[in-house]
């Protein structure tokens, strides 16, 4: 009798557990932000990994509800790449898309072709989530072409937006970030009332136009001293309403009763500044160099996952990556069909529950490609474990990092770690081989003295000049 009262007791949690609703997926994405450019620390033990001047009371509450990734990655050091892995779960590199803005001509290298729009064939979240019962919606800024997000799985969307969309919007609404909200919020109500699970991206338009700030948010920060790393009070100031935005849209889960079964993931799309040296001797900041370069300053972003098992104000050290979010949404939303062949992120729902075991990817490094002028002349990255090499394809030099030691990228330690190097540079090639990524070529109509002005962002960007930057 007690074995047969044991498994009824056994069969009705199996059963109460088959009944639970699939979980609902919230995600921010913020546009040009630095890895500490919230007044939430993104490192435990680094408090340079905040910002001394921006506000974001909302977020800080949020993160400390949530887990912090502190070494979490954006897939690309520019916007559209990013977005375009984010909705595929695939490298940049892999998708030949790794750059937003055209090339510029003149440059001893010609930098690699790019495509503009997504494919019809390309296997979207949103389509396989779709295809699983989930209603979705997409936000903000797509930056992708082809058709835009209701072509590609999206129930819901701004349409085929892009960069400049979002600029007629000033206060009360600076680019949009309230009226994305209010949408977004009359979404989740109308799913939660049909009984719906639903996946929505929020591709808030910040920190762009940081003229078009609230002007009681800028009159505010007019007033404040300035930090030794952050000290731009337009800057600050669209920083502060975006928070404000994001917290709207968390009382929005937490008004509908949501809160138990939503994962929020906040993260930005790509680092913040852009080009130059940067955490060098006696800089404040944590990152060296920023936006269009693939330093640690372009690519790491704050990253911060709250949800259903995660336990609050906890931590994960652990390399994660954009494009990790596509297997792991799937994995959690319980999709019983067969995922792309091709995905390249690994299931990161075992380290929201405190698991030390290592992502599982196709890959066990982690690649970053940008074979263009901006932030530095054409070059990539690869990261094993707590190394990094970089190679420049101008001149083919390799730097190696230690990021465990030496975060912001100062000690090249190639030279003495010959080994190692050589590894990672074979292990870079191997992979962008196999991934036909687009390569920068030789210019044959290259004049030295007739190069162009290289600029911080858009086309083309500060040079390398180890001795110009002080490194």
């Amino acid at each position: 009798m007690s074995k047969l009262i044991t498994l009824c007791i056994l069969g009705l949690s199996l059963v109460a557990r088959a009944a639970e609703p699939p979980p609902n997926f919230v995600l921010i994405l913020s546009d040009d932000q630095d890895w500490n450019g919230l007044s939430a620390q993104m490192h435990p033990d680094m408090p340079n990994s905040k910002s001394d001047f921006y506000r974001t009371p909302n977020l800080e509450k949020f993160a400390a509800q949530a887990m912090r990734f502190s070494s979490g990655y954006a897939p690309a050091p520019v916007c559209s790449p990013t977005r375009i892995s984010l909705q595929t779960g695939r490298n940049p590199a892999a998708l030949r898309w790794t750059k937003a803005a055209p090339a510029e001509d003149g440059h001893k290298l010609i930098e690699a072709e790019n495509r503009k729009s997504i494919r019809p064939d390309e296997t979207t979240i949103a389509e396989v989530l779709n295809r699983a019962g989930y209603a979705t919606a997409h936000y903000g800024k797509w930056h992708l072409g082809g058709g835009g997000p209701a072509q590609h799985g999206y129930d819901e969307s701004d349409g085929d937006t892009g960069n400049r969309d979002a600029d007629r919007f000033v206060d009360p609404n600076p680019v949009d970030i309230f009226g994305m909200t209010e949408r977004a919020g009359i979404f989740m109500e109308k799913q939660s009332k049909a009984g719906k699970p639903f996946y929505v991206q929020m591709s808030y338009h910040a920190l762009h136009v940081p003229e078009n700030a609230l002007k009681a948010t800028r009159e505010f920060y007019d007033k404040q001293t300035p930090g030794k790393m952050h000290r731009d009070p337009a800057r600050a100031a669209i920083t502060t309403d975006l928070d404000t935005g994001v917290g709207k849209l968390l009382a929005g889960i937490e008004r509908l009763g949501l809160t138990g079964r939503t994962y929020v993931v906040y993260m930005g799309d790509n680092g913040g500044g852009g080009g130059g040296g940067g955490a060098g001797k006696g800089d404040a900041r944590p990152l060296r160099a920023g936006k269009g370069g693939v330093w640690e300053g372009g690519i790491r972003v704050p990253f911060i996952v709250r949800g259903p098992g995660i336990k609050a104000d906890s931590w994960c050290h652990q390399p994660v990556v954009g494009y990790d979010l596509f297997p792991t949404f799937c994995r959690l939303a319980g999709v019983k069909e067969k995922l792309p062949a091709d995905l390249e992120g690994g299931d990161l729902s075992p380290l929201f529950t405190g698991a030390a075991t290592p992502v599982k990817r196709p890959r066990e490094e982690l690649v970053f490609h940008f074979p263009h002028y901006q932030g530095d002349t054409p070059h990539s990255a690869i990261r094993l474990g707590d190394y990094k090499l970089l190679e420049f394809y101008e001149t083919g030099e390799r730097v190696l990092f230690n990021l465990k030691t030496d975060l912001a990228e100062r000690n090249d330690i190639a030279k003495t770690n010959p080994e190692i190097a050589a590894d990672l540079g074979k292990r870079l090639k191997t992979y962008l081989s196999a991934v036909n990524a687009a390569m920068p070529k030789p210019n044959p109509d290259y004049k030295p003295g007739e190069e162009p002005v290289r600029k911080k962002g858009g086309k083309g960007g500060k040079g390398r000049n180890p001795k110009a930057s002080g490194q």
